[in-house]
């Protein structure tokens, strides 16, 4: 009896170090409300209605009238007002300003709930040493990601409709990246010991890959966003009735049709998804095979579920020409497919790895 419970404390995470791991939980959760209210800001219109970047002063919104017509007047100087919104209320400007507001506040708020808690638990050395250089990058990431979110809309100021697709896909891309590398921090500070799961080195490699495919299709998302491409070729498994996008290639040279066509937009976002929900599979029907357990097996379950929900909310925003609800609910899913692949790829990597080989 008093061996198990050596083993038990022996087991036990040290004082604080749950504690990092919530912690970071909370921030990743903030990243995915930053990442869901910036996609909302775009399909409502509003990333350009602050034209000016003030970190400090720019936490207050207008509080007088004279403020808000000030405010306005930067927003008619942009080509958007000019082409798009000309004859805008002022009653409808705070609308899309106040989205754009909340999603910079957001941001704001990451970078003090990541900076306080981390002088503390350093401090209180809940936080290692040699983790210290690794936590100071994830805030510098996030600092990062505040002027890429400025550069991105500087694009849409002077002669665009709206930012640019590729500094929109940047965006999104450091995001994510940040998202990943706070989760999989916190996962590995919420558990100190190795699992006694086995699994075979091409699914724990399988796993990595995948958090990877679906990366690269959250990039492509971006790109079918930035160019509005769910309001075209609404219709399933066809392109109106075709099976490649009429005029591809149209744009020289070709290879800048990937990135500036909207029919071949998104149609590589299609051909990323099939390729996602068949690794999806995969990944669940070999972990079965090879009779992974505990949370291993969960989190393939995970992934594959998870897959199959994202699948069939893509089709249904494609047939319903992107409805802003469903839009946003797909970017939602999407971000916590993203997730659940980390977590997959985190649970087969503690694993330990028998020298079989998947048949």
């Amino acid at each position: 009896m008093e061996a198990r419970i050596d083993r038990v404390e022996a087991a036990a995470p040290p004082p604080g170090r749950k504690a990092v791991g919530v912690w970071l939980l909370v921030v990743a959760a903030m990243i995915v409300a930053m990442v869901i209210v910036g996609g909302l800001t775009r399909l409502t219109g509003s990333g350009l209605s602050i034209t000016e970047w003030n970190p400090v002063s720019g936490v207050i919104p207008p509080l007088s009238e004279t403020a808000w017509q000030q405010e306005f007047t930067r927003y008619k100087a942009i080509p958007q007002y000019q082409f798009e919104n000309r004859g805008m209320t002022l009653s409808q400007f705070k609308g899309i300003f106040w989205w754009e507001w909340a999603h910079r506040l957001l941001g704001r708020l990451i970078g003090f709930v990541f900076f306080v808690p981390f002088v503390w638990f350093a401090w209180k050395g809940a936080i290692g040493r040699r983790d210290i250089p690794r936590m100071a990058l994830l805030f510098a990431l996030g600092g990062l990601q505040g002027f890429i979110g400025w550069w991105m809309v500087q694009s849409g100021l002077e002669t665009r409709l709206s930012v640019s697709q590729y500094r929109l896909a940047i965006h999104l891309g450091t995001a994510i990246i940040l998202l990943g590398a706070i989760l999989w921090t916190a996962l590995g500070y919420l558990r100190t010991h190795t699992e006694a799961a086995r699994a075979p080195e091409a699914l724990r490699k399988g796993a990595a890959l995948f958090a990877g495919l679906v990366y690269v299709q959250l990039l492509l998302g971006a790109l079918v966003a930035g160019l509005h491409a769910g309001l075209i070729y609404n219709t399933w498994p066809s392109m109106d009735g075709r099976v490649f996008p009429e005029g591809a290639f149209f744009h020289q040279p070709w290879w800048i049709n990937f990135f500036d066509n909207p029919g071949l937009a998104q149609f590589d976002h299609r051909i990323g998804a099939y390729i996602v929900a068949i690794s999806a599979g995969w990944l669940w029907w070999q972990g079965r095979k090879a009779g992974l357990t505990g949370l291993a097996r969960r989190s393939s379950m995970a992934v594959l579920h998870t897959t199959l929900l994202q699948v069939a909310l893509g089709i249904a925003t494609l047939l319903m020409q992107a409805p802003i609800h469903l839009s946003a609910t797909h970017q939602l899913v999407a971000t916590l497919l993203f997730c659940v692949a980390v977590w997959h790829a985190f649970e087969m990597r503690r694993a330990a790895a028998p020298s079989a080989h998947l048949r």
